[in-house]
């Protein structure tokens, strides 16, 4: 049987790991991640693009600044606010709160700061402003399904190494 090259329209899985700008552990997965090459909804972009022509087996290790990963951090998504302002379930770090913007979109902020009586929210993705380092190795790639083409989502699941959508 012929091993199936990654290209446009496959689905691939991958395990994967991301270190952020001080070199530490952000996120991991040993559990095969799967998405779709070449669909709008995949990998960072130039992460895919290195994968594309790759077989079951490789590993792909790259180190991305910001604009090619999670994008800069944008000041106007951290908001400071009293804490007194702010419900007793929102006052602690992590604290994740839904917003939703004028054209009905959601936004999802976490309080990522807490001096004093000010408690900071913010909407940037963790790692956005830091130079990351990608490692992923290619466990399986397969034909995707008329209907997994038309949705551009892998019927088993949803790659979590996308980009930060901006509207």
């Amino acid at each position: 049987m012929t091993q199936l090259t990654i290209s446009k329209g496959k689905v691939v899985y991958v395990t994967y790991s991301i270190k952020n700008a001080q070199d530490e552990f952000f996120e991991a997965s040993d559990m095969p991640v799967p998405y779709i090459q070449g669909s709008d909804n995949g990998l960072i972009p130039k992460l895919e693009k290195e994968l594309e022509g790759q077989t079951v087996g490789a590993s792909v290790t790259m180190k991305l600044p910001p604009e090619d990963a999670f994008g800069p951090h944008l000041s106007e998504l951290t908001f400071t606010d009293q804490l007194d302002n702010v419900p007793p379930e929102y006052r602690h770090i992590g604290a994740e709160a839904q917003f939703q913007n004028d054209s009905g979109e959601n936004k999802t902020f976490v309080v990522s700061k807490i001096e004093g009586q000010q408690l900071t929210l913010d909407g940037n993705h963790p790692l956005a402003g830091q130079t990351v380092t990608f490692h992923v190795k290619v466990t399986d790639v397969r034909e995707a399904t008329d209907e997994e083409l038309r949705t551009g989502h892998p019927a088993d699941g949803l790659s979590s190494m996308q980009p930060p959508q901006t509207h």
